[in-house]
């Protein structure tokens, strides 16, 4: 072979070597791995409910009817009595079946071929449920993420103290609350349009609903251009509000017997009485509320009467020292427990307003005696709870500078006709 055919042919040799590496390259070991690897898996994603996974069930959502149980509420999804009675046995402990309540909300989960109920689920309230898990006989208690958020309002009175309020959005429990603590400071049956509030509180809240509130924290209330500031403080070991001078609000007596409520009848000793048609004292305070609601000794003490008579209907007298004695006439009903000797505390139900005796409506008339005198309960001046003593003054004064410069900060706007501040914080 000449040389310069072997240089041809070690040409077509070496490229064909570069025409196999670059065409038909070789299979590394870690490729090879790679192309035996199995495909992953799919994943099927749970449907949680109450934290269950109801994928192949049906959801049935309910609320508890009048005079449901367990048993009538699980019998058309083929439950068997015996399965109902173990379960309601067992679950004593932390639920008993037998407290199942008219309009509460419920969820059964059940087997889509067989309609057959596998859980039971039970909202008591809706931050907490309980679980029944039918075919193995189980009970449990689960309770919802409870968030605290702080909610800072101002407003405007134009109408009165509970219309405005609950205007704002703000509840019934905290307008009680509200009415309570300025109730010996403010005369809310006299409010003047332009009075103005500010009001601290919390809102307990479940899943973006709210389903309580706490108690008010500072509150601030203008009447006719005086202010009443309510500042938090704890003395000898009971926390209170003081006034920004130091003066307690607490009184020996709340200032209404109802929750925020109307006044219909004052003391008067020349009324013209409506049953019997002519003019005689009316020696009581009337409160208007619907039949039912529910009446709250003022104060601690004993009592000395719970009965009916003919003009007073059922009705409860309550000694509450030396000086003080307080009745409650009219009731639809006397509270259990109610019997002459029996001790009551402030703020303890002894009754439910109705229009038993000579009472043309719903309503509770209030009697108020001082030194064994009919006194007007509306005029009279009851002692506070000591003020902040001298060894609190620093430490008072701190708190109230604080809650002075919070209120302070909560804004005023118009909205809808209402001087209107709304802020809520987490």
């Amino acid at each position: 072979m000449t040389r310069k055919n072997w240089i041809f042919t070690a040409s077509v040799i070496s490229l064909a070597a570069v025409f196999s590496v670059y065409i038909f390259p070789k299979k590394s070991s870690e490729q090879e791995i790679v192309s035996e690897q199995p495909l992953p898996e799919i994943v099927e994603q749970e449907e949680l409910v109450y934290g269950i996974n109801v994928k192949g069930l049906d959801v049935v959502e309910g609320v508890v009817g009048k005079n449901q149980t367990l048993a009538s509420i699980l019998a058309p999804f083929n439950v068997p009595y015996q399965i109902i009675d173990e379960i309601a046995r067992k679950s004593k402990d932390i639920f008993d079946v037998r407290k199942i309540a008219f309009n509460k909300k419920f969820t059964i989960l059940t087997d889509k071929d067989s309609s057959l109920a596998q859980f039971f689920i039970y909202e008591p309230n809706p931050a907490e449920f309980v679980v029944f898990k039918l075919d193995e006989g189980e009970v449990y208690k689960e309770e919802r993420p409870v968030e605290w958020r702080k909610v800072e309002l101002g407003g405007e009175i134009s109408s009165n103290l509970y219309v405005n309020m609950t205007e704002l959005g703000i509840s019934p429990d905290l307008i009680d609350q509200f009415a309570d603590l300025y109730g010996w400071v403010v005369d809310f049956q006299r409010l003047q349009k332009g009075d103005k509030f500010k009001v601290v509180f919390s809102e307990k809240v479940v899943e973006g609903q709210v389903i309580g509130i706490g108690d008010i924290e500072t509150a601030y209330f203008e009447h006719m251009g005086e202010p009443f500031h309510a500042i938090p403080f704890e003395q000898n070991g009971e926390k209170s509000f003081f006034d920004q001078n130091g003066n307690s609000f607490k009184k020996a007596f709340l200032r209404d017997p109802l929750k925020y409520t109307r006044i219909s009848s004052r003391y008067n000793l020349n009324r013209f009485h409506p049953v019997q048609k002519r003019y005689k004292a009316h020696l009581g305070t009337d409160y208007a509320a619907p039949t039912g609601t529910e009446i709250r000794s003022v104060g601690d003490g004993t009592v000395v009467e719970a009965r009916y008579t003919s003009a007073n209907g059922n009705f409860v007298k309550i000694k509450h020292n030396g000086t003080y004695t307080t009745q409650y006439l009219h009731m639809s009903k006397i509270a259990s427990g109610m019997k002459p000797g029996a001790r009551v505390k402030q703020g303890q139900v002894i009754g439910f307003v109705g229009s038993t005796g000579l009472a043309t409506g719903p309503h509770l008339c209030f009697r108020f005696w001082k030194n064994g005198k009919q006194e007007d309960w509306l005029k009279e001046k009851i002692p506070p709870s000591d003020p902040i003593s001298k060894d609190n003054r620093l430490a008072f004064d701190q708190v109230k500078m604080e809650k002075m410069q919070q209120i302070a900060a909560i804004p005023y706007s118009k909205a809808d006709g209402i001087l209107l501040a709304k802020n809520n914080q987490k």
